[in-house]
């Protein structure tokens, strides 16, 4: 494929996707000083790369394997768990057309969260997000093993990091435990194909521009590189894989509730190699009904009303994803 300015985006200094070593996130220290430099970098850049974080090489990389090992099965083994209304299971490409963006997204999906089953109480309400996941024991039972691991450690990362944020923005290191007691905490593992004429001709993206609809995203890369995150400045910049770390991001629900004191940056992807980009992302969001109230964090005007969790993210969806348009 000739060169072309089609998503083109200048390459990146680290001083401007921060890096931040959270290893000593357990000392009194530590904490303190990891908690300012993440509001600091939320308040200036909304994304960042999380280091010393104590999750092992091997249960990414064992999450990674899974996650190429479920997208090589022919469609009529992943169409055994195609995905639902309840945002489980996974999606064919075509399915994913993000608000503004002029085509849908290259990428397939499958989706994951919070493990629960069919007689959880919150199921039996039919309280917004939480369901049972889909997982397909007879043509990939390799999938649950690998990616509960991994699902489980993000998770705890996740609540260290909020904890840091909280104290960071005023609050007890402890204001966002109770919501994370039973999260929402929505997994997603992305196979993004390469780019094609076609796609080019179309302006396809593997994923368009957006910003998360949640409170904090940690995303493990492979190596191919793809990610692109829009700067203050209007211009997009590369956010290259760094070995042995995540990518971190603030989501809308996380703006909205400290009313819009840090930021949720639009960011992108688009596969220009050869051979396909995987990626999962987890979106450590609260319990579905908990209370996001932007007075939380600010005394100042409110430019948000409250809403639950669940509520918000479900809107986000049914804007997002095509089986919700049936």
């Amino acid at each position: 494929m000739t060169a072309s300015k089609f998503a083109s985006a200048k390459s990146t200094s680290f001083e401007k996707i921060p890096i931040i070593d959270i290893s000593s996130i357990k000392t009194n220290t530590g904490f303190i000083q990891i908690a300012e430099k993440l509001v600091k970098t939320a308040k200036r850049v909304g994304f960042f790369y999380i280091t010393g974080h104590g999750i092992s090489i091997k249960v990414m990389q064992q999450a990674l394997a899974a996650s190429r090992r479920f997208f090589d099965l022919p469609v009529s083994k992943k169409s055994t768990v195609a995905v639902n209304k309840n945002q489980r299971g996974w999606m064919g490409q075509g399915m994913a057309q993000l608000e503004g963006s002029k085509t849908y997204d290259a990428k397939e999906i499958y989706f994951w969260g919070w493990d629960v089953g069919p007689n959880d109480p919150d199921v039996l309400a039919g309280t917004p997000m939480v369901f049972p996941n889909q997982w397909p024991e007879e043509v990939a039972p390799f999938l649950r093993l690998n990616l509960m691991p991994y699902y489980d450690e993000v998770i705890s990362l996740g609540r260290s990091i909020l904890s840091a944020f909280a104290f960071g923005l005023g609050k007890p290191k402890e204001f966002f435990v109770k919501a994370y007691e039973k999260p929402l905490g929505r997994g997603q593992l992305v196979y993004y194909p390469p780019m094609s004429t076609e796609d080019e001709k179309q302006e396809r993206f593997g994923a368009a521009s957006h910003t998360d609809f949640g409170v904090l995203t940690i995303l493990l890369q492979d190596t191919q590189g793809g990610l692109q995150v829009l700067n203050k400045s209007g211009d997009w910049i590369e956010a290259p894989p760094i070995e042995g770390s995540f990518v971190c991001n603030i989501g809308d629900l996380l703006e909205r509730w400290t009313n819009g004191g840090i930021i949720s940056t639009k960011h992108r992807v688009i596969n220009r190699n050869k051979t396909a980009r995987y990626s999962i992302p987890v979106f450590c969001d609260p319990a579905s009904e908990t209370i996001v109230d932007p007075k939380d964090f600010s005394n100042g005007p409110i430019l948000y009303e409250k809403i639950t969790a669940g509520e918000h993210i479900a809107y986000r969806n049914h804007r997002n994803f095509t089986q919700y348009m049936k």
